[in-house]
């Protein structure tokens, strides 16, 4: 019995030191301690870009029937720009946020750079997040305030107790020294009551973190959606990716059919005509049969070959079976793996070509890596097509470990679904299963 009693008091004080251990990093870690730093510098560097800013508009907005006005105007909005960038650097480096550029405004010559400081949208919102962050940063200087500093006042407060007095002068001059912390009324200046300050800043301190967190929430949403990048400008750099990527993709297709052609088809049509001119010498120089019939065994069989060639370089660009529709050729596809796949379609609308297409290559590329890569043993292909989105479904019992951007081919395919605005995820666990879905719009 003593041995238990031991053994459990060990359990006991090894699990209380171990949440203790996780509280204190929770509080007073690394990430925290970087929140707490940026909740003290945001509020202040938000009220100095609060002042210059308003001043600027201010004295830009009086002056704006000069010509002085309008490079006022400019400077402070080049000014909030420049304090955008400052502020997403600091939430990238403290708070992990990383908030996309939005891009400098253009314009050449000094009349140029004027002239695109105030037409672009993104200095015109870094203004009104200068003007805004003020009224978010002074929850997370409250959170900070409060969680941190109160709550280690509290602790420390055995401690710091000589100097939590009060000097009161009575009325016949005497001084009385009072404890100037009270809890209902009741000074705490004993031993037992001493555990109240403590507890209490023991508790701030351990909600600190969720605190400054939920209090850093409206600030973080605001620098997002005003020093980030409007939906517009998303947009467009989104489609410019993807045609620079559609343009690279075509390229690549052309310099592989040309070289499929140069190094296969061509170099077996080269040789069918010499020996076609082979044969064309034995027969007019009255060779033996035989000879004539090697030559002519061997001319077939690179025209055979030049065939098969052209019909494989045929089915890359696009294979013939998808004329008859998504669902017979992701049937002849499954047929032809070498692992077993289960196929499920329901297509109710037929997507248009393009779309049939990327899928089928999708699913293409996606069982050729299950059986390269994956170590499986089955695959399963699902899909569907129902109002106006196709969704690709292809699973395995592989391994796992599948990432996109880790050399997979799953780039490659990502960049070809963007294409059409469509996107792909991936889910693959260490040990599997790998689900890939690709969803591909056809409106």
């Amino acid at each position: 019995m003593p041995s238990l009693r031991s053994r459990l008091r060990s359990c006991l004080r090894s699990r209380l030191w171990s949440c203790l251990r996780t509280r204190a990093i929770a509080t007073f870690g690394r990430p925290a301690l970087a929140a707490v730093l940026y909740g003290v510098i945001a509020l202040p560097l938000a009220l100095v870009g609060f002042f210059l800013t308003l001043v600027g508009l201010a004295f830009g907005g009086a002056l704006s029937v000069t010509t002085l006005g309008l490079w006022l105007l400019a400077a402070t909005v080049r000014g909030a720009l420049a304090l955008g960038a400052l502020q997403r650097g600091l939430a990238r480096r403290l708070l992990g946020l990383d908030i996309e550029e939005p891009g400098a405004p253009g314009g050449s010559g000094i009349l140029g750079w004027r002239r695109g400081v105030l037409l672009d949208r993104s200095g015109w919102r870094a203004v009104g997040c200068a003007l805004l962050t003020p009224f978010t940063a002074v929850f997370a200087y409250a959170a900070v305030v409060i969680g941190y500093v109160y709550g280690v006042l509290l602790t420390l407060h055995p401690l710091l107790k000589r100097w939590n007095y009060d000097t009161v002068h009575g009325t016949d001059g005497s001084a009385d020294r009072h404890v100037s912390l009270e809890f209902f009324g009741h000074q705490l200046d004993s031993w037992p009551r001493w555990l109240i300050p403590f507890a209490a800043g023991l508790l701030l301190l351990a909600v600190a973190p969720l605190l400054l967190r939920y209090a850093l929430g409206p600030h973080r949403a605001l620098l997002t959606v005003l020093l980030g990048p409007d939906a517009a400008t998303r947009r467009i750099r989104t489609l410019e990716e993807t045609r620079a990527r559609a343009v690279d993709d075509a390229a690549q297709t052309l310099r592989r059919i040309e070289r499929d052609l140069h190094d296969g088809t061509q170099a077996r049509l080269v040789a069918l005509a010499m020996h076609l001119t082979l044969i064309r010498e034995l027969v007019t120089a009255g060779a033996e049969p035989h000879r004539v019939l090697t030559v002519v065994d061997t001319a077939q069989g690179n025209a055979t070959q030049a065939i098969t060639d052209l019909r494989h370089l045929v089915k890359g660009i696009h294979p013939p079976v998808l004329d008859e529709g998504l669902h017979a050729a992701l049937t002849t596809l499954a047929a032809d793996s070498a692992l077993p796949v289960t196929l499920t379609t329901d297509i109710g609308t037929r997507p248009t070509p393009a779309v049939e297409t990327i899928a089928y290559f999708c699913a293409a590329e996606l069982l050729a890596n299950t059986t390269k890569h994956a170590r499986a043993t089955a695959a399963a292909v699902d899909v569907t097509a129902r109002d106006g989105l196709l969704r690709l479904l292809v699973t395995d019992d592989g391994q796992g470990g599948a990432l996109i951007g880790a050399g997979s081919g799953l780039t490659g395919l990502l960049a070809r679904v963007r294409t059409v605005d469509g996107t792909l995820t991936c889910d693959s666990p260490p040990g599997g299963p790998t689900v890939v879905t690709v969803e591909l719009p056809h409106i």
